[in-house]
């Protein structure tokens, strides 16, 4: 069985690949939505949000829905949905919000298809001040809808970090930071 470890050595050492707009996006993100929806605990959710880059008409992305499931409480999240996510093959992390080991912790998900290519990241947070920075990319995807400019500008440094940080998640990520704190201010400011 493999360890914790290595599995998340193999997850974050997986390919960055960044593509053209997909129009389908939208309706991968409804299909997993109503999925979600149809086989977890209701009570456990509030809503379910399309964020990232696949939910920005036109800009280019890593083809990977990305989802942010506000749900009542961790603990509950824990103990029933991850059980029932588990037993249908996504990859399940409790996850920290910063840094290797930094609270809070949030349920981290990864759908694949049947080839083994990640289709999704599910983000399960509860809505309280914790995890203000997590319900802030809901603002950087909003501004970048309305800015097409700006929008234009993130997506050429996707695709040149893409090629720098390949097979280096971590690294593509963090790279991005800053540009992401600066447009994320500019949406909480208007």
């Amino acid at each position: 069985m493999e360890s914790l470890e290595d599995r998340v050595k193999r997850v974050v050492s997986e390919w960055v690949e960044v593509v053209g707009y997909d129009p389908c996006w939208p309706q991968m993100f409804d299909k997993e939505k109503k999925h979600l929806l149809s086989c977890l605990p209701g009570e456990l959710l509030i809503r379910i949000e399309h964020f990232g880059s696949t939910a920005v008409p036109g800009l280019a992305a890593k083809p990977i829905i990305d989802m942010l499931v506000e749900v009542s409480s961790l603990e509950e999240t824990k103990r029933r949905i991850v059980p029932v996510l588990e037993a249908q093959w996504y990859d399940y992390f409790w996850r920290p919000s910063w840094g290797n080991d930094t609270p809070p912790y949030y349920a981290w998900f990864i759908k694949r298809n049947a080839a083994g290519q990640r289709t999704h990241h599910i983000h399960m947070i509860e809505n309280n001040s914790l995890f203000d920075s997590h319900w802030d990319r809901l603002l950087f995807r909003d501004y970048l809808i309305k800015h097409p400019e700006t929008a234009r500008e993130y997506q050429k440094l996707k695709i040149d970090l893409s090629k720098q940080f390949n097979d280096d998640r971590v690294g593509y990520t963090k790279a991005k930071t800053e540009f992401i704190l600066r447009i994320t201010a500019k949406a909480k400011n208007q």
